[in-house]
């Protein structure tokens, strides 16, 4: 069993920078590849970004390409998502999610494990 705990989202204004980080406890953090979705209110759930286990892979959306950044450090079992040039529409609650197959996040927005989310929330 994976835990995984969000912190970092909080309120910033258009064009500024929030970074979350996802803490993951439990069973080896190894071999799991992690992401990053967003739900914004009356919205489904969306793909935002994901690493691959050892870090040497990542995928972003097209809406946050270029100003979001997926990171991880394995030896702190955390996962990062530095969020730059913030717009409104990035106002969600942004979730992790952690499974051994990358392709599951991407393509199914699947995962074994999922975090309990955190608020961000972006000011015109």
């Amino acid at each position: 069993q994976v835990q995984l705990v969000e912190s970092g989202g909080g309120l910033v204004q258009a064009g500024g920078s929030l970074r979350l980080s996802c803490a993951a406890s439990g069973r080896t953090f190894l071999g799991y590849a992690m992401g990053w979705f967003r739900q914004a209110p009356g919205k489904e759930r969306e793909f935002v970004a994901a690493i691959s286990w050892t870090g040497a892979n990542t995928n972003q959306a097209d809406s946050v390409k270029g100003r979001f950044t997926i990171s991880r450090d394995n030896v702190k079992n955390t996962v990062y998502l530095q969020m730059d040039s913030l717009r409104p529409e990035d106002t969600a609650v942004y979730y992790c999610a952690a499974d051994r197959q990358t392709s599951r996040l991407l393509f199914q927005g699947l995962a074994d494990y999922w975090g309990q989310g955190t608020q961000v929330t972006v000011s015109s």
